[in-house]
C-alpha cells in the first residue's frame, strides 16, 4: 500500500471501531455521523481488501487481519500525537524518574499494559511500580508524595485530592463457546439458571448485577467468589460457569481464553474510572507530565 495515497483519518476511525466494537460508539467518540464513519470503514476495506470487522450479537468483532493492525496503528498515531504537544518543561527522554501508581485488576489488565509500552518508546528510562491497592486506603500515601497517583472506580471526596473521570464502562457476560444451555443470545431466565463466577465485593456496597436483580426480586446462583478478575474467566473456560465484568476486560479474555461475549440481559447503568491524586504534586512538571499523558491516554482507549 502506497501511504501517500491513504487519508490517515482512516486510521483514526478504524482505531475507534477496534477500541468501541461499535461504529455508532466510534461515531459518538470521534464526533462525527455514524454514516461518515461507515463510508469511512467501506473505504478502508477496499483499500485493504479485508472486511476488519464483522458484526455479530458481541459488537463489531475484529478479523485476524484487524488484530494484527490494531497495535502498529495505535502506536503510529500516539507518535502524532506527541509530535504536536510541547512537553518542554520536563525532560522525560532523559529522565529516571519512578512513579508509584495504586491499580487493581482492571488498570493493570486494560490501560497500564498499553501505557507502559508506549511510555518505553517516549520515555524508556521512566520506571513504573504498582501498588495492588484502592486509592482509599492510600490517602496517607498520595499525601506524602510516595504514591503519585490511583487509578480507581471511586472517587476520593476529601479536600486536597482530585478526581478526573477517563473512561466509562459497562458490563458483559463471559461463557464457554460449546455452553450446552447459552443460546446466541443469552436471556434473563437463562442468565438466572447460571452458576455464576464473581468477583469479592470491595465495599459494602451491593453490585450492580445484584442491585438491578435485588429490585426485580431476583438473585443469581453464585457458585464461586473470587479475588481478582483474572480468575473467573479461567473458571468459566473450563465449566458450564458464567461471569460478568467490565467490557474491555471481557473483550480480552474472550479473545485470549475463546469464550463468548454476552450482553447482559438486564439494564445496567455505565460506571467510571477515576484517575485520582493529591494536590500537592499539582505543580510538579514531572507528575504532570505523566499525569496529564495518563489521563489523555485513558480517554483514547
Amino acid at each position: 500500500m502506497n501511504l501517500r495515497t491513504l487519508d490517515l483519518n482512516l486510521l483514526l476511525i478504524f482505531d475507534a471501531i477496534y477500541n468501541e466494537r461499535s461504529i455508532s460508539k466510534a461515531a459518538l467518540k470521534l464526533h462525527l455521523s455514524q454514516p461518515t464513519v461507515s463510508n469511512a470503514l467501506a473505504r478502508l476495506r477496499e483499500r485493504l481488501q479485508d472486511e476488519l470487522f464483522e458484526r455479530s450479537s458481541q459488537g463489531m468483532l475484529p478479523t485476524v487481519r484487524a488484530k494484527t493492525l490494531a497495535e502498529p496503528i495505535r502506536q503510529a498515531l500516539d507518535v502524532l500525537e506527541r509530535g504536536f504537544r510541547a512537553d518542554d518543561q520536563f525532560d522525560f527522554a532523559n529522565s529516571d524518574r519512578e512513579f508509584v501508581i495504586a491499580v487493581e485488576d482492571y488498570g493493570e489488565t486494560i490501560i497500564l499494559p498499553r501505557f507502559v509500552d508506549w511510555l518505553a518508546k517516549v520515555a524508556p528510562r521512566i520506571r513504573i511500580r504498582i501498588r495492588p491497592e484502592s486509592a482509599a486506603l492510600l490517602k496517607g500515601e498520595m499525601r506524602d508524595g510516595s504514591v503519585d497517583l490511583a487509578l480507581d472506580y471511586f472517587t476520593l471526596r476529601e479536600n486536597g485530592f482530585s478526581n478526573t473521570c477517563v473512561l466509562t464502562e459497562t458490563l458483559l457476560s463471559l461463557s464457554r463457546r460449546d455452553h450446552p444451555v447459552v443460546a446466541e443470545r443469552l436471556s434473563l431466565e437463562t442468565y438466572l439458571s447460571l452458576r455464576h463466577v464473581v468477583l469479592a465485593p470491595r465495599t459494602s456496597m451491593m453490585p450492580m448485577i445484584d442491585l438491578a436483580l435485588s429490585k426485580r426480586g431476583q438473585k443469581r446462583h453464585i457458585a464461586v467468589t473470587v479475588p481478582h478478575f483474572l480468575s473467573m474467566p479461567m473458571m468459566v473456560q473450563t465449566s458450564d460457569m458464567i461471569c460478568t465484568l467490565p467490557r474491555r476486560m471481557a473483550h480480552l479474555y474472550a479473545d485470549h481464553f475463546h469464550l463468548k461475549a454476552h450482553t447482559v440481559p438486564l439494564r445496567i447503568p455505565r460506571f467510571p474510572v477515576y484517575v485520582i491524586w493529591h494536590d500537592s504534586v499539582d505543580g510538579d512538571a514531572s507528575h504532570q507530565w505523566f499525569r496529564n499523558h495518563l489521563v489523555e491516554f485513558c480517554q483514547r482507549l
